[in-house]
Formats: C-alpha cells, sequence, structure tokens
C-alpha cells in the first residue's frame, strides 16, 4: 500500500503547482458577472465622462465650450438654408448662362456635405416657366433647377410658404412630383417627409404662416404624428415681418402670428428643433426649455440686391449627439450677380455672427431669458464681507 500513497501524493503535488486550465478559468470569471451582473456595454467613454454635454444656451451655441465627439455612430447633422427662389432675375440670369447649377455651384462643396440638407423652395418648378426678371411678385423656375437642387444636396424642401401656389394647385403637384423624382422629399403638404440617418430618424413638417394665422390644432396634430414617426420631429414656419432683425407679426400684410409664441407653441407640443425663415434678413436665435428656434436664415437664392442685408444670409449646422441638439454653426455668405452665394471672407463672417448674436442677446433681454453675457459674479453679502471693504 506504501507505493500507492506516494504515487498520489506526488500525482497530488504536481497537480497544485500547475496552471489552472483555460476551462477552469472560464467557469471563474462566468462566475463571477453572475455574481455582479453582467458587464455594462453601453457605458460612456472615457472622454465622453470628462466632456459632459452641457445644456443647451445662446453661451454654449456662440462660445461653445464642449467638444462635439467625432463619432459618426453618435452624431447626425442637419444643416439648414434660408429661401431659395430660383425666380425672376435668378432664373432669367440661369437661362442666359444656360446653367441652372450656377446659383449653388460657390456652395454645393459646404451644403452637400451633412446627413440631411434642408431647404424652403419658396417657388413652383415646371417645364414652360416664362422667364421674367421684371418686378413681379408671381414666382414660378424652370424645371431643370432641380439638378442645381440635387448638386447643393437638398434631402427636404419645405413647401409651406406664400409663393409657392402662386401658379395654382397644377404648380405645387407639378413642382412636388419632380422633386420626389429626384430623390427630394417634402413638407408642409400634410404627409412627414421622414429620413432615417444610421437608425435615427428626423421627422420634418411645414407651416406657413404669411397671409393667413397658422392653424393652431393642424400644428399640434402633425408634431404629435412627427413625433409617432421619428426620434427627432423639425418644424419648418414660413413666418414674420419682412426685413426686421427681430421676430415680429406684421398685422398688414397679414402675418398676424407673432413668432415667439407660435415657436414656443411648437416646443411645448413636441418639436425638437424649429426652423424659421420669410423676413429675408437673418435674425436672431432662442432657446426655449432647452431647445432652439431660429427664426429667419434669410435669403439664399434669390435676386433681391438693393440692400446688404437682403444679400446676406446665413446656412445653419445643427449637430445631434444621438437625440439631442449639442451644436450649431452658422456660416454666413453674400449673393452676387442676382442669385448666386458666395461665402464671405472671416472678417465679414465674423461681423455677420457678431450681429447675428447681438439679435439674439437683444431678444433674450425681451424675454427675461438668459444671454451670451458672462453671469456676473454675486457681491459678498454682508455676512462675508470684508471688515475693511472700501464704501461706494
Amino acid at each position: 500500500m506504501r507505493p500507492f500513497r506516494l504515487v498520489a501524493l506526488v500525482v497530488l503535488l504536481v497537480a497544485c503547482n500547475q496552471t489552472a486550465s483555460p476551462v477552469v478559468e472560464s467557469q471563474v470569471a462566468s462566475s463571477s458577472r453572475d455574481a455582479f451582473g453582467p458587464l455594462p456595454i453601453d457605458q460612456p467613454s472615457f472622454a465622453d465622462r470628462t466632456n459632459p454635454i452641457p445644456s443647451l444656451s445662446l453661451q454654449e451655441l456662440f462660445h461653445p465650450k464642449y467638444i462635439v465627439p467625432n463619432d459618426p455612430s453618435k452624431i447626425r447633422t442637419l444643416l439648414v438654408t434660408g429661401d431659395v427662389i430660383p425666380a425672376r432675375g435668378v432664373d432669367y440670369f440661369a437661362t442666359i448662362r444656360h446653367d441652372y447649377l450656377w446659383p449653388f455651384r460657390r456652395t454645393a462643396d459646404y451644403t452637400k456635405n451633412a446627413d440631411i440638407t434642408y431647404i424652403n423652395l419658396e417657388s413652383p418648378l415646371f417645364a414652360g416657366c416664362a422667364v421674367n426678371p421684371g418686378p413681379t411678385f408671381t414666382f414660378c423656375g424652370d424645371a431643370r433647377f432641380v439638378n442645381g437642387l440635387t448638386y447643393m444636396g437638398a434631402d427636404v424642401a419645405n413647401l409651406a410658404n406664400n409663393h409657392l401656389t402662386n401658379y395654382g394647385a397644377e404648380g405645387v403637384t407639378a413642382t412636388e412630383q419632380l422633386l420626389n423624382q429626384h430623390g427630394i422629399q417634402t413638407s408642409g403638404l400634410g404627409p412627414v417627409a421622414v429620413i432615417d440617418v444610421r437608425g435615427i430618424k428626423f421627422g420634418f413638417i411645414g407651416f406657413n404662416g404669411v397671409g393667413r394665422a397658422i392653424d393652431k390644432v393642424a400644428l399640434k396634430a402633425g408634431i404629435a404624428r412627427a413625433r409617432q414617426l421619428a426620434d427627432i420631429v423639425v418644424v419648418q414656419f414660413h413666418w414674420g415681418k419682412e426685413y426686421e432683425r427681430q421676430p415680429m407679426p406684421d398685422r398688414g400684410v397679414p402675418t398676424p402670428d407673432d413668432p415667439v409664441v407660435i415657436g414656443h407653441d411648437a416646443i411645448d407640443w413636441g418639436a425638437d428643433i424649429v426652423i424659421g425663415n420669410h423676413p429675408h434678413w437673418y435674425q436672431g436665435i432662442e432657446v426655449y426649455h432647452g431647445k432652439l428656434i431660429t427664426y429667419a436664415h434669410g435669403n439664399f437664392v434669390f435676386d433681391q440686391m438693393w440692400s446688404e442685408e437682403t444679400r446676406e444670409g446665413v446656412i445653419g449646422t445643427y449637430t445631434f449627439y444621438g437625440t439631442q441638439l449639442v451644436s450649431a454653426t452658422w456660416k454666413a455668405y453674400r449673393i452676387y450677380d442676382y442669385g448666386q452665394p458666395v461665402f464671405m471672407n472671416a472678417k465679414d463672417n465674423a461681423t455677420a455672427l457678431q450681429t447675428m448674436e447681438a439679435a439674439s442677446d437683444q431678444l433674450a433681454v425681451r424675454l427675461q431669458e438668459p444671454t451670451t453675457a458672462p453671469v456676473p459674479a454675486m457681491p459678498p453679502s454682508p455676512a462675508t464681507a470684508p471688515e475693511h471693504a472700501p464704501a461706494g
């Protein structure tokens, strides 16, 4: 029996000094996970945790400190232009050039470089539109301008405005069909335009408040419908008094609604971002309940060469982290030759953005909301004031 015991002891010692097998390691690790629960797989990276997403504010939008992650899986961009009106002088100069891409050639490389590009098309487009460069307010443009829209990367065209119906229902139908044939969806005709960007769905609706009051019942229902279909609800309005830096009604036109009231309603009813156009000047913006309202982007493609303000506009790029807006940038341009926007130089661009910021602060003061100005330091209370603080 002794030899058997000796062999058994040797085998036991050898086993104790060997490394545990991979199978045993796996079993131990599995038991640990079972004890502490599953390992988290959706935790933000260390960089995200050290750079938390700030609350949306005018200060953060105009003077950002948040560094947007360069991660396409989390980031989506929405680019928005002002009024696109390829009629009148624009139509004339494109026709004599035999170039319907001409209005978009100096900006297309920029406007197509976003996940979604959203324009306000304020002119019906159809074959046989008579070229009329004169002072008319009945707009139409050549159907070949649709090639310019695809060239600039337009994905959605808002058709809810006061000139799309200049040639009646036939003009509206022809325009909608033309756009759809070229892969451009529309907002403002009832159905929600939905675009899926890497799993995040954007829903677009539009409403015209020029020459009429906006139907608030339809607005509320439209937002609710878009909310059912999309993760991010984008509402565009055609509204407000023309040729003003501040949003305001113009009851003489009539444009009876106050854009501020309508914008607030839209946010209260579920919109994630509000886009404004029509005044032909870019205007200030507002952050309301943590959501962005842009009141006007100015003219983008139009022939109003008679003032500096109507020749200028901004393209807005609105950046979302998941479904949260985390950044906005604006790039200013000036229109040349009755219809071609060209980006401003750095100095003029900075001046335009300063004008936009000042208009935003003016609006915030009027609405008793935070401005971009730093919050002043509070003076020390009497209980903590220095014993020999100077008087005055």
